[in-house]
């Protein structure tokens, strides 16, 4: 096992969450993934998003007959046996399907309900040889997105450079500090990342603006920068450093934001495991 899962003795586990969609959530969970296992760490990424597009990406559509995490979760199977391999080396993803969506409903009579995620993790012989597990959650605030922050070291805050995010903020904190008071102290918030970063359009600087005003260092100094090519990837099954060449701008965008996460995090970059043993 690498040095940072011994030096834990667990892998850190990051939920990427906003309550509002399409604001580049499963864009960064999968590219920031990669980006990690590009410095030599192990990851997994878990997707416990009703739309299951981190699945699409990193594998494929689950058939009707196949299980995925809504029965790991409903307790009809084991985390371990709905990972797959990707066509990243180092990256595998526990996958999502269609029955993901009677979850929720589910885990309302469900005993200990929040904490059903930190329990299947905690009970993975995969998950525990991780560096890191990435969530990509779902863009609503029910019991599934719960899960995933009770689950979670750190949260990552994606915002679109647009007004209505913007908005939605509020709640979404409120909602991450009840977690920390009830069900899970250690919960911090890892940062906020710009996406859909367009320099053309007057928003984006106001948005800009008023996030480095209020929330300071926390906001990432990189943001992501709009790009058609992350709308195309995921149709070949690609991450953004499959698809795009090494001078492309989403490779460039997610370089900066898996060299600054692992900065926050105090952990090295070019980790090499072999050169530690």
């Amino acid at each position: 096992m690498s040095e940072a899962s011994e030096s834990t003795q667990s892998p850190l586990v990051i939920s990427v969450a906003n309550q509002k969609g399409g604001v580049g959530k499963t864009t960064t969970a999968v590219n920031l993934a990669a980006g990690l296992t590009l410095q030599g760490y192990n990851v997994l990424v878990l997707d416990i998003d009703i739309q299951a597009n981190a699945t699409h990406i990193l594998h494929r559509p689950l058939t009707e007959d196949e299980q995925g995490l809504a029965e790991v979760i409903l307790e009809e199977t084991t985390l371990d046996e709905v990972i797959h391999d990707t066509s990243t080396e180092r990256l595998s993803i526990a996958c999502s399907g269609e029955t993901m969506v009677r979850v929720d409903l589910a885990l309302a009579s469900m005993l200990g309900r929040e904490e059903a995620l930190k329990r299947i993790i905690a009970e993975s012989e995969i998950a525990a040889q991780q560096d890191f597990i990435i969530i990509d959650t779902s863009p609503y605030l029910g019991l599934l997105t719960v899960n995933a922050l009770v689950a979670s070291d750190y949260v990552l805050i994606p915002v679109s450079c647009e007004y209505l995010p913007m908005l939605g903020l509020k709640l979404f904190l409120s909602t991450i500090n009840t977690v920390r008071k009830r069900l899970n102290d250690k919960l911090d918030i890892l940062g906020y990342l710009l996406t859909m970063y367009d320099r053309r359009e007057n928003i984006t600087f106001d948005v800009e603006n008023m996030m480095r005003e209020h929330f300071k260092d926390l906001v990432f100094k990189d943001p992501i920068r709009i790009n058609t090519r992350h709308k195309s990837s995921p149709a070949h099954h690609q991450t953004i450093f499959q698809y795009e060449t090494k001078s492309g701008r989403g490779v460039e965008d997610y370089t900066r934001l898996t060299a600054a996460v692992l900065e926050r995090l105090g952990m090295p970059q070019e980790h090499d495991e072999e050169s530690e043993e």
